[in-house]
């Protein structure tokens, strides 16, 4: 794995950390714009939407497995800012909420959204640097920085003529 994304990772867990511990401390809970965006510590023992109440231990087991296939496709990308940038978010998210399993026993979350009367479930920075490292993951694709991709297919063809 490049340094890059050792650093950005790092980084995602040390800020992730550092914010949830210290909303848990103070117990926040505070309204930062009113009606829509609040600061709502929070346990979580599921998963998103809070899938998989009580389950820590094959939650665990997932976010292990998840951060061995994401490694192993940092192999099948070409080195861009962007992949880059994608699997240390996804690094960085996905081991922020796992040393919350393994050593709370829960994940903490503390940002509340409400939308429109839709009150969206709690979450933290780790988890939106899972969702937007999965969506720089797609864009990655889509540019057509997958080794052996489609970049790759047409390349052998034209050599072969």
């Amino acid at each position: 794995m490049n340094k890059k994304i050792v650093i950005i990772s790092s980084l995602i867990l040390f800020l992730d950390q550092l914010v949830k511990s210290i909303v848990e401390i103070n117990e926040v809970h505070f309204n930062l714009i009113a009606n829509f965006l609040k600061f709502n510590y929070s346990q979580n023992t599921g998963a998103a939407f809070s899938i998989l109440q009580g389950k820590i231990h094959f939650l665990i087991l997932i976010s292990v497995i998840m951060l061995i296939i994401i490694y192993s496709m940092t192999f099948s990308y070409e080195e861009s800012k962007i992949s880059n940038c994608a699997f240390g978010l996804l690094f960085g998210g996905i081991l922020g909420n796992l040393v919350d399993r393994i050593f709370y026993g829960f994940v903490r979350d503390f940002i509340d959204i409400n939308i429109l009367g839709y009150n969206f479930p709690i979450f933290n920075i780790a988890d939106i640097t899972i969702v937007v490292g999965v969506m720089l993951l797609i864009l990655a694709t889509i540019k057509g920085e997958v080794k052996n991709g489609n970049k790759g297919k047409r390349f052998r063809r034209e050599n072969k003529n």
